[in-house]
């Protein structure tokens, strides 16, 4: 039997494109599968190097309309939700030179699409305050997600007009910690004015706009979040790290914990007991790693020995 008659037996390019039998169609050989590729272990014959994606258009589950093989989806991280486009210059896409009567073309197109890119001055705002939400997440090392939530809740305080009156970049601030605490991590407010351009008390005052006219659905921060990061800037150990969860825990069923900043209440926490385990731990490097004084930190403490009875005064 001649080998053709072999392969047509065993190989249909119209299905899936997979033999029925691990006989090579050539010779004797075996067929192997490796790394998305079949072939025979003897010749060396490839019976399949690239399969055909037959699943059809692509669907975007998020968007209303079904979208084709386009580009990506929309997003709200971006002023234009993604659908801007850049001209190139110099080279086409093959990357042949292009000629200078086609270059001066296309440098008049790249005026004119700068100039259109903005259709009103809230549209350059909104792109404004997109470039610095990116630049907040980037240096703060937060994930896309928080990047999306904390554009989309800039373009809802622009239509709300909560901008006038408040700078574009103590607004993008606000609204990257409003994202953050939404999101539930441990992110204070120090750390979020300390990679921005403008005051602590600017992006206060445009946080607690944005919570105020937009009824944020933020839950209050509890102390025993902060226990494993502050514990991992000071190199605490384990059991140390345990017993401060316990201790915050207990303090948060209580009540003691009500009314004072987590972060630095956190750090009491662990605080007592590094006490209590020997642990070589100090104030002062609790109260860097708190963003908050050593004061704020011996205050919590007295209290927790007070009230819970836990190490010494």
């Amino acid at each position: 039997m001649a080998s053709s008659d072999i392969y047509a037996d065993g190989f249909d390019e119209e299905s899936t494109g997979k033999l029925p039998t691990n006989d090579c169609p050539d010779c004797p050989g075996t067929l192997v599968t490796e790394q998305g590729e079949t072939r025979c272990d003897t010749c060396g014959l490839v019976v399949e190097a690239a399969r055909l994606d037959r699943r059809g258009k692509r669907i975007h589950p998020r968007d209303e309309t079904k979208r084709e093989r386009t580009g990506a989806p929309l997003t709200n991280a971006r002023h234009d939700r993604g659908l801007s486009t850049t001209i190139g210059r110099g080279q086409d896409a093959k990357g042949n030179e292009l000629p200078n009567q086609k270059r001066r073309q296309l440098s008049r197109l790249r005026r004119e699409h700068s100039r259109a890119t903005w259709q009103s001055k809230a549209e350059r705002n909104l792109g404004h305050g997109c470039t610095e939400i990116a630049r907040l997440v980037s240096a703060l090392g937060l994930d896309r997600a928080i990047r999306e939530q904390a554009a989309t809740l800039f373009r809802t305080a622009q239509d709300a007009s909560l901008l006038p009156g408040r700078s574009i970049e103590s607004m993008a601030a606000a609204c990257v910690y409003a994202a953050c605490r939404c999101a539930e991590q441990t992110r204070t407010l120090a750390e979020i004015t300390r990679v921005a351009r403008v005051a602590e008390s600017r992006v206060r005052n445009a946080y607690q706009t944005l919570n105020r006219e937009l009824n944020l659905p933020i839950p209050p921060q509890e102390p025993a979040a902060f226990v494993p990061k502050l514990a991992s800037a000071v190199d605490a150990a384990p059991e140390t790290r345990r017993a401060a969860i316990a201790l915050a825990d207990q303090a948060t069923e209580t009540g003691l914990s009500s009314g004072r900043d987590p972060a630095g209440f956190a750090a009491a926490c662990l605080e007592v007991a590094a006490t209590e385990h020997n642990g070589d731990v100090t104030q002062e490097a609790l109260a860097t790693a708190a963003d908050v004084c050593p004061v704020t930190v011996r205050a919590n403490r007295n209290t927790l020995q007070a009230q819970l009875g836990t190490g010494s005064a």
